[in-house]
């Protein structure tokens, strides 16, 4: 039987619907443009995995309170203003299937709209003296921002090695979830060594996350992204890395020639998901997946039994079964 995200959220459904009108308070500007922009943001808002995170590490130790919320708006805006960012970034006129903020109000704007959220979420936590749960998140914002720029600095090249993709994902992704756990437990009073528990289950989530992402890439089916996307970006993944390290040398050259120059023609991309497929990319990365999926699982087993616990794992299990 599939999870429905709404089951899993069932232990936290009241907070999470408290949060969204504190979250919404956050956001509000009396700069009009702003406001616009702002109100168009908040209803285009994903799944909210994040936040769901945040909440429910806290009710594994003992307790929702402000802070838990603060720490959830905290991640929510770093979130939103790195995504404004990166469609920026990435010259991207979507995000989700609407218009990103930069196709609608320019890149100008989407910039400092991006500055505003990043700034709001900072004051928010220093305004309630939330020094902990800042210094979890702006590590997370430091990381974010590195491994954007080491991916962009390889993808020159194409020479990523599957311990550097490892890296740039861990960075990238894995950061900001692990965050999400360590915020959580810490707002709720867990102890320091229980915090970093809750930070690498939340890293080892992020990493299956990101593999599972890559694999959409070579799906046969519509999936919110077009199929072949990270192949047109030139960004190297797990499935590809892999199949190129098991190619002759004529085929490896072959291959990369395409990523490199001919990533523009759908004909080509075709062929190289194909090349992936036949050498046992696919199969690869989902092993992959499932080896960090099981680290996630091994961290929660040691946490004592509660309805919180319980919802946690069947989000991170919803987090690989995920059609988008």
């Amino acid at each position: 039987m599939s999870l429905r995200l709404d089951d899993i959220k069932k232990p936290v459904a009241l907070e999470m619907e408290e949060f969204e009108h504190k979250f919404r308070a956050s956001m509000k500007t009396r700069v009009l443009l702003l406001d616009k922009i702002m109100n168009y943001i908040v209803k285009r808002k994903g799944k909210q995995m994040r936040p769901l995170f945040v909440f429910l590490s806290a009710g594994v130790f003992g307790g929702i309170n402000e802070s838990t919320y603060r720490g959830a708006s905290l991640i929510e805006l770093v979130h939103t203003a790195s995504l404004v960012h990166d469609d920026v970034v990435d010259n991207s006129n979507y995000r989700r299937g609407f218009f990103s903020v930069n196709a609608l109000w320019k890149n100008k704007i989407a910039v400092l709209v991006g500055d505003f959220l990043l700034t709001r979420g900072l004051f928010l936590a220093l305004e309630h003296k939330d020094y902990e749960l800042l210094s979890i998140c702006t590590q997370a914002v430091k990381e974010m921002s590195e491994g954007e720029l080491m991916q962009m600095e390889k993808a020159r090249h194409l020479d990523i090695s599957e311990d550097i993709y490892y890296e740039i994902i861990r960075q990238k992704t894995a950061s900001l979830i692990a965050s999400c756990c360590a915020i959580g437990a810490s707002s709720s009073g867990a102890n320091s060594s229980q915090v970093e528990a809750m930070r690498k289950f939340g890293e080892h989530v992020g990493m299956a996350f990101q593999i599972k992402d890559d694999l959409f890439d070579y799906g046969e089916e519509e999936i919110g992204k077009p199929v072949g996307i990270d192949i047109k970006e030139k960004k190297m993944t797990l499935p590809l890395i892999y199949s190129l390290s098991k190619a002759s040398w004529v085929e490896k050259r072959k291959i990369i020639g395409l990523v490199k120059n001919e990533s523009e023609n759908s004909k080509k991309v075709k062929e190289v998901i194909s090349f992936v497929k036949k050498s046992g990319g696919i199969d690869y990365a989902q092993k992959a997946m499932e080896r960090y999926h099981q680290m996630a699982l091994e961290i929660l087993n040691s946490l004592p039994e509660s309805e919180h616990k319980t919802s946690l794992r069947q989000l991170v299990q919803f987090t690989i079964e995920r059609k988008n």
